[in-house]
C-alpha cells in the first residue's frame, strides 16, 4: 500500500487509516494530528478553494420547529456536499511527488465528488472506488471532474479490497473517506464558519445537530463548535436501523452496519464507523438519534419550500430529527448542516410529492 507523506514543514503526518482500527488504539479524545489547530491550518489551506456556504434561518421553519434554527447549506458547496473540503485539506498534505503518482478513494458518492474535484485542483490522477446502486448523478459528477470511477457490488465485494488492489497496481494513495485527521480537519471548517456566522449574527447555539456516516463531519464540526461554545449539546442523525455509530458509542468499540442499506440515505450509510472520529465523538459526550426515509424525504421537502435549498435525503436526516421532534430545542438556538444536494431527480420528485 502506498504510504501518505507530508509536505516539508507541514503539520501532523497522516497514520494509516482503517475503518476497522482498533478504538484503544486511538484512545476516546485527542487524535493525532487533529485538533482545533488542525482545524484552523485546514482552514487557511482550504481559503479561497471552497465555498464559505451561506448560514440560512427561516422565520417560517423557526414556528415550525419552536426554536431559532441556523442551516449551514453545504449542499450549496462546491461539488454539492461538504466532502471536498476535507478531501482537498488531505490531497494538500501529501507531498508533489506521491500527488503526480495519483490518489484513491472509496465512496458511496459525495467524497468520491469531492475526491476528484481537489485531485482536477491539485493536478492529479483520480481513481474513485464507488457501489453500484450509487446514485447516477454522484457517478456523472465524479467522471466531469476527470476521475476514473470503478464500480463494485457491495454485496459480495468489499470495497477496501477493491481499492487495495488499485494501490498496488498502480502505486497510488488511499485517501479514506472519514477515518483520517486531515480529511477530519478539512470537515471542521464547516463548524469553524458556522460559529463565525452564529457570532456574526449574535447567536449562541444551544445544540448542533450532525449528519454521521463514518463521523468525519460530525467529529470535525463537533470540535470545532465545542471550542468556540463549551457548553453545546452535541448530537449525530442516522437513518433507523443503521445507526452504527451510536452502537459504537455505547460499546465503546468500531461497529459497522448488519448488511448494506437499502434505503435512500445512501451518503450517511457506509458499512462501518470510524476509529478516530468515534473517539473524538466519545470524548465530547455526543447523543445518537436516527431517522426514517420517510422522515427525510419530509425535510427536504421543507428545505425546498423554506428554506429554497436541495438536500438529498442523507443530507437532510438532522433536519428531519428536528421536524420530527426527535429532541427538544424549543425556545433555544439550534445549528444543523444540510450536507449534501447531490439527489437524484425520481428521489426528488417523490420527495416534493409526499
Amino acid at each position: 500500500m502506498s504510504q501518505t507523506h507530508n509536505r516539508p514543514g507541514e503539520q501532523g503526518a497522516r497514520p494509516p487509516a482503517s475503518p476497522q482500527a482498533s478504538v484503544a488504539a486511538v484512545a476516546d479524545g485527542p487524535v493525532p494530528g487533529f485538533g482545533i489547530d488542525a482545524i484552523h491550518e485546514a482552514a487557511r489551506r482550504l481559503s479561497g478553494q471552497v465555498v464559505r456556504t451561506p448560514l440560512l434561518n427561516s422565520p417560517m421553519l423557526d414556528e415550525l420547529v419552536g426554536a431559532r434554527v441556523l442551516v449551514k447549506a453545504e449542499c450549496l458547496q462546491l461539488t454539492g456536499s461538504f466532502k471536498v473540503r476535507g478531501a482537498l485539506n488531505a490531497l494538500l498534505t501529501l507531498d508533489e511527488e506521491t500527488r503526480r503518482a495519483g490518489i484513491v478513494a472509496y465512496s458511496a458518492g459525495n467524497h468520491g465528488q469531492g475526491m476528484a474535484a481537489a485531485a482536477r485542483l491539485a493536478g492529479c490522477p483520480a481513481v474513485i472506488v464507488m457501489p453500484r446502486h450509487a446514485p447516477r448523478i454522484k457517478v456523472d459528477n465524479c467522471r466531469w471532474w476527470g476521475a476514473e470511477t470503478v464500480l463494485y457490488d457491495p454485496r459480495t465485494e468489499d470495497r477496501e479490497e477493491v481499492a487495495q488492489k488499485i494501490l498496488q497496481d498502480r502505486g497510488m494513495t488511499l485517501i479514506p473517506p472519514f477515518d483520517d485527521p486531515g480529511v477530519m480537519a478539512g470537515q471542521g471548517t464547516v463548524g469553524l464558519e458556522i460559529a463565525e456566522q452564529a457570532r456574526e449574527l449574535g447567536l449562541t447555539p444551544e445544540a448542533v445537530l450532525v449528519n454521521c456516516s463514518g463521523g468525519g463531519l460530525a467529529a470535525g464540526v463537533i470540535t470545532a463548535l465545542h471550542h468556540t461554545f463549551p457548553g453545546l449539546a452535541h448530537h449525530i442523525v442516522e437513518p433507523a436501523g443503521f445507526d452504527k455509530m451510536a452502537r459504537s458509542l455505547e460499546s465503546g468499540h468500531v461497529c459497522a452496519n448488519p448488511h448494506p442499506p437499502g434505503g435512500l440515505m445512501d451518503a450517511i450509510s457506509g458499512p462501518a464507523a470510524g476509529a478516530r472520529p468515534l473517539a473524538v465523538l466519545r470524548h465530547h459526550d455526543v447523543t445518537g438519534l436516527t431517522v426514517t426515509d420517510e422522515e427525510a424525504l419530509a425535510a427536504m421537502a421543507v428545505a425546498h419550500r423554506l428554506l429554497k435549498i436541495v438536500v438529498e435525503p442523507g443530507g437532510a436526516a438532522s433536519l428531519a430529527a428536528l421536524l420530527s421532534g426527535k429532541v427538544d430545542v424549543r425556545g433555544g438556538t439550534v445549528a444543523l448542516v444540510a450536507s449534501g444536494g447531490n439527489v437524484d431527480p425520481a428521489v426528488y420528485r417523490r420527495a416534493l410529492a409526499d
